[in-house]
């Protein structure tokens, strides 16, 4: 707890990640993850997001009752998927939104278009940007996003259960003995994370290593004969959907790679992993084991 308490804007109060909160005019006032303050003259009440891990964060928040428009994929939990869609996050109708006349949009850093978002500011539009990278930006983002809809008792409520998830791995982990890893975020073209990824640091959790940690790019572009020459001891994919473990089959044809030897090719729905919202605490314990499984196959 003390080390994720310590970064960037975050101070610890009553066990719980805080964010930097300003006196608005009349309502609140935050900083978003682009460092800029995003304040309102009352608790949000027409929200847009735009992505599903915005739209599963404003919902642990206990702001999902008020998202007006989202995009394709927001499909947790269940009620997501009646909100109406603008769009996907790539690229979404900006009439669809500003028809919804939202008081606050939730944009998504590194996955919306940048011009885009930049127009819906230049309309006049309330942007929050959220880019959570740590375990400690997501219970931040609860935080914030619960301040932004006056929902602070659900969001920190959220944000205890997601650090004590955390905090058991954690204890049960921190001694295991290391395991390299390569994980999939994609297929073609064949794509990972460096160590600056969420993912990074729930494999560092599991106590594995990543492979490709060092990478210069966020998410790298790779070929197959990269990854064999890493040589992992073990291979996480996701897939399309959350059930899909076709990437993993291509791996079976380099029957010498270790990591195929000893059967170490491993699935975690991508929902749980490679969104940036509570539920890479239940991610972070499947990927536990499936590496515990692997040091049991040495």
């Amino acid at each position: 707890m003390q080390g994720r308490c310590a970064a960037g804007l975050l101070v610890c109060l009553l066990g719980l990640v805080s964010p930097a909160v300003f006196s608005g005019e009349s309502g609140p006032c935050v900083v978003d993850d682009a460092e800029r303050r995003v304040c309102l003259q009352a608790p949000a009440r027409r929200i847009v997001s735009l992505s599903p891990g915005a739209t599963e964060l404003l919902f642990a928040a206990g702001a999902g009752e008020w998202i007006e428009g989202t995009v394709r994929y927001s499909d947790y939990p269940a009620a997501a998927k009646r909100i109406p869609r603008v769009g996907t996050h790539s690229r979404f109708d900006i009439e669809k939104l500003l028809a919804l006349s939202p008081d606050l949009v939730v944009a998504w850093i590194s996955g919306n278009p940048a011009e885009q978002v930049e127009r819906l500011q230049a309309l006049g539009m309330t942007v929050y940007y959220s880019e959570p990278r740590r375990f400690e930006d997501v219970s931040s983002t609860l935080e914030r996003l619960g301040l932004l809809a006056g929902t602070t008792d659900v969001a920190r409520t959220a944000i205890a259960e997601f650090n004590a998830a955390i905090d058991e791995l954690e204890a049960r982990y921190r001694d295991a003995d290391p395991v390299p890893i390569f994980y999939q975020i994609w297929d073609d073209p064949l794509m990972t994370v460096n160590d600056s990824h969420l993912i990074s640091q729930a494999i560092e959790l599991c106590g594995g290593r990543n492979v490709f940690g060092a990478a210069d790019r966020l998410v790298p572009r790779l070929d197959r004969e990269s990854v064999l020459a890493a040589a992992p001891e073990a291979i996480v994919a996701g897939g399309m959907g959350e059930d899909d473990t076709g990437w993993l089959e291509a791996w079976e044809r380099f029957p010498g790679f270790t990591a195929v030897r000893r059967g170490n090719l491993f699935f975690v729905p991508p929902s749980y992993i490679q969104r940036p919202t509570p539920r890479v605490a239940e991610g972070s314990r499947i990927l536990c084991e499936h590496l515990e499984t692997a040091r049991g196959r040495r």
